[in-house]
Formats: structure tokens, sequence, C-alpha cells
């Protein structure tokens, strides 16, 4: 489509995404959701990748709590990410946009094993890809694998998919009186300790020159636009 500000984007997308109303699990309703928006963006001829957390399935901080090993909580993370990403495979391909999983931890019988020749191919053939297995490595959130896959396919954008409107200096569903952040660097970002993402992923996209665009997902009109140039949300960059 022509007018288009972003031809290749990584959209991350937590966990929480396609939980049930109740928080937890998989709502085969929200992954629908979230399939028609993906869609919509295809068909605009926007290349999408997605990373997806688990925080509808595990948190390894409530395994920590209960003093299990920290390497051990990641890694039961990164299994759950897979399984959200088969989830959202399987309700892309019912909306009939053709979508790969690839994992950073190798399970052959599910998932392709994660290669990025490969992986931006099958972005140049138009399918969806959803890295699943975080970076493979305990220690690291799903926020730095989303800011490592998006500069190791040329993203042109890292969009952080919440629900709210972008980036605020308090939580604006607690306080009435938050400000909304239109533009941000990203020593703005680290240094007044936003909760955009963790600071190991906005270090890695500084380094990289990538922006970050953060948006709410569920306003039908937020990402077409943004993707268009007219920016529905916070945007990180410099």
């Amino acid at each position: 489509m022509d007018g288009l500000k972003y031809h290749r984007i990584l959209l991350k997308l937590s966990g929480e995404a396609l939980s049930s109303p109740q928080g937890s699990g998989i709502d085969p309703k929200a992954a629908r959701d979230i399939a028609l928006r993906v869609r919509e963006v295809r068909e605009m001829g926007v290349d999408v990748a997605i990373v997806i957390g688990a925080g509808n399935l595990w948190r390894g901080k409530a395994g920590l709590d209960l003093g299990m090993d920290r390497a051990t909580a990641d890694y039961m993370g990164m299994l759950a990410t897979v399984m959200n990403a088969l989830a959202l495979m399987d309700a892309l391909e019912s909306c009939g946009v053709v979508t790969r999983v690839q994992s950073a931890i190798e399970m052959r019988a599910v998932a392709e094993p994660y290669i990025r020749r490969r992986a931006i191919r099958h972005l140049e053939k138009g399918r969806v890809v959803i890295f699943g297995g975080g970076t493979g490595n305990p220690y690291f959130s799903t926020d730095t694998a989303a800011a490592l896959r998006a500069c190791e396919i040329d993203a042109d954008v890292l969009i952080k998919a919440t629900k709210v409107d972008g980036v605020y200096d308090s939580d604006p569903h607690r306080n009435p009186n938050a400000v909304k952040f239109d533009r941000l660097t990203y020593i703005e970002t680290l240094n007044r300790r936003l909760e955009v993402m963790d600071s190991t992923a906005i270090s890695l996209c500084m380094e990289n020159k990538l922006p970050i665009l953060v948006l709410n997902l569920w306003d039908p009109d937020a990402l077409r636009l943004s993707l268009l140039g007219e920016i529905r949300g916070t945007l990180v960059e410099g």
C-alpha cells in the first residue's frame, strides 16, 4: 500500500492479550481478535513478525517467590510462550493468514527451529512469523527477545501492544492526572524508568536505532493509522 511509514514490524504482545476475562489461560476469542488485527495489517502489505509473552500461563516471579531456581522458572516461561504462539498461529490460520512458528528452543514436532534467514524468507513470502521460546536463554525477558528478533529481521519498528494509548508518567488507571508522552528518547525512557520495556530491550533498540512504538492494540484505528504515519501512541526513538 502506498503511504506506509513502516513496511516490516515486530509486534510484541503480552501473554495476557490471549487470556480469558478472568486473566489467565488462553481464550480462543481473544486469540481471534488479535488475529483479525494482524490480518488487517497483512492486507495493507506490511510484513509482520510477533513475539508473545507467557504471563497468562506462567510467571517466573511466582516460582522464585516459592524458592524455585531462576533458570528453571525462566525455561518454564519460555515453553509457555510456545503454547501461546501455537494458539495464535491457529487463530491466524483460521482467518486465512499463513503463519509459521519458530522456537528458540528446539521442538520440531510443533515448531520450526529459529533460523534467521528462514524467518526473513517467510516474511518475504507474505507469511506471519511468530517467534516462541524467548531468546532461548534464561535471565532474558520476552521484551528483550522482541528487541533482538526485531533487529535480526531488519524490522522498521518494534510495536509494543498494550491496553492503554501510550506511555504515561504514572498509571493512568490509578492517577487521573497522569501525563501522556507523545514522543520520548531512549535515554529519557531509561532515566525516567518508564515501564515501556525492560532496560536491556530499550538499550538494544537504542544501539541499533530501532524505534519503539507503544500503542493500544484494541483501539480499532491505532495500529492501522500508525503504520500510515499518523502515530497513535508514544514513539520512542533518537
